[in-house]
Order: C-alpha cells, then sequence, then structure tokens
C-alpha cells in the first residue's frame, strides 16, 4: 500500500518530467567515460590519461574525422616532472636576528617549479601588484632594489587605466617572471588576495602535492623563477609585521583599483629546497577534418579542449579522485560532439580544414598546447585562429554568452552571428581580476599570433548565476566534487554545442582569415610581413 501510495505522489513528476534529449544524452555520456573514477582524475601523462586519450581518438575516428598527423591520431609531447620534497624543504622568517620557523601547508608553500635547489636567504620587498605594463604607464618594478631579493606580489587586482586583457597579459607567468629576472629578484612570494580567491587554501595545499611540469626544451621553458612560494593569505599579517601595512588595507586598495604601496619588509627569508626529477612522455590527441575548398584548405582552424586533471591527491573529506567532470571532460565532449555533426550534416563541409585536438598538460601550464602551437604537425596547414573550451560550466541555463578576446579580433563578427541565430547574449567579463584570458590553452596560441576566442556559459554581475558559479568554484574547482554525482544543466550543454558548431563553420567559410584588430595590444604578436628592399 506504502508503495502504491508513493508512486502516486511521483506521477506528477514522472509524466511532466522533460526526458534528456539524445544530443544531451550523448555529451554526457563522454562526461562520464572520461570522470569515471577508474581513469583516476586523468594526470599528465598517468595511465588514466592515456585510456582517455585512446578514448578520445577512436571517439574521433567513429566521427568520421581523420588523423591529424604522420603517426595517427597522437603527437608525442615529452615533459620533465618536479617534485618539492616537503620532507627536506624548509622556510623560516628572520626578524631582529630571530628566526621564526614556517608550517608549510599551514603557513606557506615553496612552489615545485622553483628551479634553485640549496639553501637561499634573501631580503623581501613588497612590490605590490607586482606588474610592469609600458602600455600603460604603470610599473611597480621601477625604482625598486631587488638585486638579489624576493619580490612579494599581491595577486588579483588590477590598477586602474588598465585594461582586462592587458593586465592578463602581463601578469601571466611567463611576463611575470621575465620582468623579476630582469629586475634582478631571485625569487617572488605571492600573496594571495582573499577577496578574488577561486580555491580554498586546504585546496591549494592538496594541489602543491602535485609535481609541476615543464616542456622538456630549453627554448619552451619560461614563467621560472630560481624560487617561488605562496604565503597563506589568513597568515599574512605575520609576514607583514613591522612594515606599517596590513592585508586588509592592501586588499582594501586592490578591490578599489588603487596604487598599492612599495616598501622593504624588516624581514628576510632562510629556505631550504629539495627537489626531486623525472621524464615523463604524454600524448596530445589531433583529429583533422579537411576543408572542402580548394584554396582554403590549406588554412586550419583549431579547435581545442584540454583533456588531463590533477589525477589522484590528498583525500578531501574522503575522496582522493580529482574527476576533473567540468574541467574539462566537459569541454572534450562538447569538441567531440562537433566533430560527430560535422559527419551528420549533409551540408557542404567548411571551407578551412578543421583540426580537433585535446591538449595535454593545460594544468601544467598550458603546456600541451604550447608544443602544439609551436610545433604543428606536418599536414596542419597555416593556422589562422583558435577556438577553446575549457570548463563552460553547463551548470545554468545557456542564455547567456561569455567571450573572451571577442574584443580582440575580427572572430567577433562569426560570433556575434552564431550567437544572434541561437538567441544567446554576450556579455561582459564579469571577473576581470581573475586574468581568465592567458589561463587556458588559447594563449598559447595568441602568443603565436593566432586570433583566438575562450568560450563559457556566461551570466551578469550580480545575478543568482554569478552566485551558483562562485559557489561552483568555492566547492568543486580543482577538487573531487568535480566529479559525475553534480548536478548538470544537459540542455545547456547541446546548446554550447551548437554554438560551437555554429562558430566553428563561419569562422571556417569566411573569406577573409581572422585578424587582430587595430587596437588590440596583442596585435603585435601576429607575423610581420618581410619589408621590401628599397628600389634601386
Amino acid at each position: 500500500m506504502r508503495t502504491c501510495l508513493l508512486l502516486l505522489f511521483l506521477l506528477p513528476t514522472l509524466c511532466w518530467a522533460k526526458a534528456p534529449s539524445p544530443e544531451g544524452q550523448r555529451w554526457w555520456s563522454h562526461v562520464e567515460a572520461l570522470a569515471g573514477d577508474e581513469l583516476e582524475g586523468r594526470d599528465t601523462g598517468s595511465p588514466g590519461y592515456l585510456r582517455a586519450a585512446e578514448y578520445v581518438a577512436a571517439k574521433l575516428a567513429e566521427a568520421g574525422v581523420q588523423p591529424g598527423t604522420a603517426r595517427g591520431f597522437f603527437q608525442d609531447v615529452p615533459f620533465i616532472s618536479q617534485r618539492l620534497v616537503w620532507e627536506r624543504s624548509r622556510m623560516s622568517l628572520i626578524r631582529e636576528g630571530k628566526e621564526t620557523p614556517l608550517e608549510f601547508g599551514k603557513e606557506v608553500l615553496i612552489n615545485s617549479a622553483s628551479i634553485r635547489e640549496g639553501p637561499l636567504g634573501a631580503e623581501l620587498v613588497f612590490v605590490g601588484y607586482g606588474l610592469s605594463i609600458p602600455e600603460a604607464g604603470h610599473d611597480d618594478l621601477a625604482g625598486q632594489d631587488l638585486q638579489g631579493k624576493i619580490a612579494v606580489v599581491l595577486s588579483g587586482g588590477i590598477p586602474k587605466g588598465v585594461s582586462s586583457n592587458l593586465a592578463a597579459h602581463y601578469g601571466s607567468r611567463a611576463e611575470r617572471a621575465a620582468a623579476l629576472l630582469r629586475a634582478g629578484a631571485v625569487g617572488m612570494l605571492l600573496l594571495p588576495n582573499p577577496s578574488v580567491q577561486e580555491v580554498p587554501w586546504e585546496r591549494v595545499v592538496a594541489g602543491a602535492r602535485h609535481p609541476v611540469m615543464m616542456l622538456d626544451e630549453p627554448a619552451l621553458q619560461d614563467g621560472l623563477l630560481p624560487w617561488s612560494a605562496t604565503f597563506n593569505p589568513e597568515h599574512a599579517n605575520t609576514l607583514l609585521a613591522g612594515s606599517g601595512h596590513t592585508l586588509e588595507e592592501l586588499v582594501a586598495l586592490a578591490d578599489a583599483g588603487k596604487p598599492l604601496p612599495h616598501f622593504a619588509l624588516p624581514t628576510s627569508i632562510q629556505s631550504e629546497v629539495a627537489l626531486e626529477r623525472a621524464q615523463v612522455h604524454c600524448r596530445n590527441v589531433v583529429g583533422r577534418l579537411p576543408g572542402s575548398d580548394p584554396t582554403l584548405a590549406a588554412e586550419s582552424v583549431v579547435l581545442t579542449a584540454h583533456l588531463d586533471h590533477v589525477g589522484v591527491g590528498e583525500p578531501l573529506k574522503g575522496d582522493r579522485i580529482y574527476n576533473g567532470a567540468m574541467d574539462n571532460a566537459s569541454g572534450v565532449a562538447a569538441l567531440l560532439e562537433v566533430a560527430r555533426s560535422f559527419q551528420q550534416d549533409k551540408g557542404p563541409k567548411p571551407r578551412r580544414t578543421l583540426l580537433f585536438v585535446a591538449v595535454t598538460g593545460e594544468e601544467k601550464g598550458l603546456l600541451g598546447s604550447r608544443w602544439f602551437a609551436e610545433r604543428p604537425p606536418e599536414g596542419s596547414g597555416r593556422i589562422v585562429a583558435n577556438l577553446n573550451t575549457d570548463m563552460f560550466l553547463p551548470i545554468i541555463p545557456f542564455k547567456e554568452l561569455l567571450a573572451y578576446g571577442a574584443q580582440e579580433s575580427s572572430l567577433s563578427a562569426s560570433l556575434e552571428a552564431s550567437a544572434k541565430r541561437l538567441g544567446l547574449r554576450l556579455v561582459a567579463d564579469p571577473n576581470p581580476q581573475a586574468n581568465a584570458f592567458v589561463r587556458s590553452d588559447q594563449y598559447s596560441f595568441i602568443r603565436k599570433g593566432i586570433p583566438a576566442l575562450a568560450l563559457k556559459v556566461g551570466y551578469r554581475k550580480g545575478s543568482r548565476e554569478e552566485r551558483l558559479m562562485k559557489e561552483w568554484r568555492s566547492a568543486r574547482y580543482h577538487g573531487p566534487a568535480d566529479d559525475l554525482s553534480q548536478p548538470v544543466n544537459l540542455e545547456a550543454a547541446v546548446r554550447f554545442v551548437r554554438l560551437m558548431k555554429e562558430l566553428s563553420q563561419g569562422v571556417a567559410n569566411a573569406p577573409s582569415r581572422p585578424r587582430w584588430n587595430d587596437d588590440s595590444f596583442f596585435r603585435r604578436f601576429a607575423p610581420q610581413p618581410p619589408v621590401s628592399p628599397p628600389a634601386p
């Protein structure tokens, strides 16, 4: 009787609930295959990652996509893995001759990307945002005595009058490290701004246990400092004691976009760094859909999504597998569905060649995409655009579109046309302080002068959707909770796949290749045409 009553209670829900569409179910099936526990978080070079790569290659082949390299679907990428040995490393603050040891994980983390082993003693200088931006007349390093010292930098925040994309570029790991090295610094101590910090400190600590990686080619190793560390903002005033400044004061200035003070701290550090290194080999997955136009087929539009996540790590609430369902099995699933949709499309095929690339090593510093952009496989043709999908987050209805880079190039025309056809509203970046434009694989192509877009489900600042997105990042980003049990809006994912299909076809069919806008800062990275010699 109780069962009958329960069925009667549920009957209206069963009758009126909308069943997932076949497209939504198919997209989700890829996410399930890539983010299941058996793949153990797809860490770069791990057996789980290699199985994920085999899955992606098989699905591209099923979709009628050709192998994109001379050796099939795989492009080998060589890495050096480096891990900080916590048991043999240490750090202390020295003030007025007194040494105060710091506890790893609780107060500070030495970055595994530090490249100097052994002891280091250095004075500390607070350099504000740590940004040197000639185009904006902003230079936190000018006039600072950093020779042989550690630069203390407040992360997050954009100086007033500086565009978000410009700040993102100069705040990237490679640019900031280059500027600090030119100024004579021997390292950087990062002080996160808690008002814009995306990940709780406990997950920062868990992530720090993972090794870092660099490409096994010196010419492609940048952004590395002799020494770098991150200080827990909860203990920041221990670091700032005696300086006349507090974290609360500095954060208030940064949140308002105001200039930050620069000052020497009455404190130095002593540290000992021990590292372990190993070689790791991994692979990008590359598929090719040849263009239909005899002339334009020599040009290619590259669709990217990173396949790696962060693997198995410190247990959080008893779970050690960092599945990476939204980050970024979701994006790879979208890539596969776009490829499949072109096979099913009975209309004309795209005029330019499309390359479908699931890259490795994004979580290690955009390394797989850097390798691909620097060394595209033979047959890739001239790459004219990149469309990147990373953690597009279909956890809310897809009504608004966030497109990083839309204001930088002529790709905006195809983007606006595609958004209009699907009834999507383009919205501005609601969180420019996150520097998202340089934090995913599109940046590897931008550095080669290739116009690029990064696409996500959008929302408006101050909206309920913004709150949901922030809650997701706080609870799930780079943690075990980014798994298959979380709520997902399948129809938002379906609409996103349709957008990617429309947009890639529009870019591939456009009469002219994409170009940077005349006022875009990133135009400088585009290859310059040779200068003709003067006539005799």
